[in-house]
């Protein structure tokens, strides 16, 4: 997808394009609207629920026991949170590196969040974790695998053991990753994932919740609003869980509704050989930006088995003005990068100095110095080889151009 004028490539597709639905997810949603029954309930329904067949399929991909779908990620965050005991006032430990619904759903379920430091491979600084855990006296961690960059598992985990941390793990941006051969969303009490467009499977808006923990399950499920009608769940505790919880938990009327359900079966059904794409994808790419004056690429571990469907890199050498004739030259010839470092929160780059909201910000200096040069990139499942090489072209045009119009 290239083009040639004035000697400059221009990559001519389109990055912000969502990847579509699969047929069998359009026939399905049809037949459910043809069917009427779009709320995931029904006091005289034969079937199984499209939503309930979903949990299912999700805990068995998860080998889990409990799945609940919820209606967005968002949603999934702060019904987790609540499930797993934070009230007004509690502190919750959030890494510094996140999109602004995380500290959102900790603000909406009352916590406070605390920030933790990140490092140079953009992930939790375990070393500022230990810290922050002393220093704040919390008993919650909100982990968010930020663009999906995961930690090294064994050793946060080490550090939650020892200070008896509550770990609700957001995984909006691995589903299907994994750490050393085991999934994100099975190390914590708690997992949340997003099926908002640009996820790694796409229902416009919705969640998922998993966990081994019968009581955090049905809160969750009582919370997310399920009337008396949660036997109609089928990854979900044995009855008599609910009756322990059932008067006192407020339904939220969060629920997945059964078409977004409907919409998500195939795609999870596809989700392994997605990922193998966004995967080659990323291996081709990425030497190729590393290999650009003033851009760099993140270490990667061999032992973190991340599903790329975008792709960060580092400016570093420049300053601020070229940096920004270097974005409009990139935006100009087709490749549009999403810059963390700008002053005004743009689109999905918002960072922790942008949520006046916060109680408390606390230090995190290495998260200041790494968002102020970590750009991303979109990478949409249709991108080939070719593409790839097109994509870094334009960059590496990019930055020369930046230099010549200072």
């Amino acid at each position: 997808m290239t083009t040639t004028g004035t000697n400059r490539i221009r990559f001519e597709g389109d990055l912000s394009a969502p990847d579509p639905i699969p047929e069998q997810g359009i026939d399905a949603a049809v037949d459910l609207m043809r069917d009427g029954r779009l709320f995931r309930y029904g006091e005289d329904r034969g079937s199984i629920p499209e939503a309930a067949l979903l949990e299912e399929e999700f805990a068995a991909y998860m080998d889990m026991k409990y799945c609940v779908g919820l209606n967005s990620g968002g949603c999934a965050l702060y019904i987790a949170l609540k499930s797993a005991g934070v009230e007004h006032g509690d502190k919750v430990l959030l890494n510094a590196f996140t999109l602004a619904p995380v500290p959102g759903a900790i603000d909406h379920a009352g916590g406070q969040a605390v920030l933790v430091d990140i490092d140079e491979r953009f992930v939790i600084d375990i070393d500022d974790l230990d810290r922050k855990a002393t220093e704040s006296g919390a008993k919650y961690l909100m982990l968010s695998y930020m663009r999906g960059h995961i930690p090294d598992m064994d050793r946060l985990m080490a550090v939650c053991k020892k200070h008896d941390l509550i770990v609700i793990e957001d995984c909006a941006h691995t589903m299907g990753a994994g750490w050393d051969g085991r999934l994100t969303g099975t190390f914590g009490d708690v997992a949340c994932f997003s099926t908002q467009t640009f996820k790694h499977v796409n229902s416009g808006e919705g969640g998922l919740l998993v966990t081994n923990n019968e009581d955090i399950a049905a809160r969750a499920i009582l919370r997310s609003g399920s009337y008396m009608l949660y036997a109609q769940h089928r990854a979900r505790p044995e009855m008599a869980v609910f009756d322990k919880y059932r008067a006192s938990t407020p339904n939220c009327s969060m629920r997945m509704s059964g078409l977004v359900a409907s919409i998500l079966r195939p795609q999870l059904q596809e989700l392994d050989e997605r990922n193998r794409k966004w995967r080659h994808m990323y291996d081709v790419l990425a030497p190729m930006i590393d290999a650009i004056d003033h851009l760099s690429m993140p270490v990667r571990p061999a032992r973190e088995g991340f599903v790329p469907s975008s792709l960060q890199f580092m400016i570093s050498g420049i300053d601020d003005d070229r940096t920004a004739r270097f974005l409009s030259e990139a935006d100009a010839h087709g490749v549009h990068v999403k810059w963390f470092g700008a002053e005004t929160p743009i689109g999905f780059t918002s960072r922790h100095d942008h949520w006046a909201y916060l109680p408390e910000k606390g230090q995190v200096p290495n998260a200041d110095t790494v968002l102020h040069g970590l750009c991303d990139l979109r990478l949409p499942l249709w991108l080939s080889d070719e593409d790839c090489r097109v994509l870094a072209d334009v960059l590496a045009e990019a930055m020369a151009a930046s230099a010549e119009t200072a």
